[in-house]
């Protein structure tokens, strides 16, 4: 059995997942996309794996910085994800408009009212077909509010989803 591109296209469009706009920062300048193919690899140390199309624009500051940065993008932030997604088509340094940043321990951009990020040092880059696979390693993290509503994608489009429930 063939699967083919679009099928497997299809299939991925009912994998709902977290919104996540991932930053670089450092000597070769900043940049940015959004990326729902995220996920914890280890908590020892702590890891995540992101996946970015080999042409994405921010692809050459994020290998010649070594960094990244996984914000964790709350239901608010909709418009922010959309302009990093690159629907409109701002030049790299714009779509930093569309939000407010700080820095934590690598110096990549973090999204204020984020529900979470995580700063993060590149530990190995591997090339798998159209895609590069990021394995990151977690230097700084930085929570927001239980009370922030997460956004996913699910069917080619943004939902939000509730906050957390209460915890111990």
């Amino acid at each position: 059995m063939t699967v083919t591109r679009q099928e497997f296209r299809d299939a991925m469009a009912r994998l709902g997942a977290a919104v996540n706009i991932i930053t670089t920062g450092g000597p070769a300048g900043r940049g940015g996309f959004t990326a729902s193919a995220v996920c914890s690899v280890t908590d020892e140390p702590p890891t995540l794996l992101v996946c970015m199309n080999r042409g994405a624009t921010a692809a050459p500051a994020m290998k010649a910085n070594g960094t990244v940065c996984v914000n964790v993008v709350a239901a608010g932030q909709k418009e922010a994800a959309m302009v990093f997604a690159g629907v409109t088509k701002c030049t790299m340094e714009q779509r930093f408009e569309a939000g407010s940043w700080t820095r934590l321990a690598t110096g990549a951009p973090v999204l204020e009212g984020a529900v979470a990020s995580f700063d993060c040092r590149i530990a190995e880059i591997v090339e798998k077909g159209t895609h590069l696979v990021v394995f990151a390693e977690v230097q700084a993290i930085l929570i927001g509010s239980r009370h922030d509503h997460g956004l996913i994608y699910f069917g080619r489009d943004y939902h939000p989803v509730g906050a957390m429930a209460a915890g111990p």
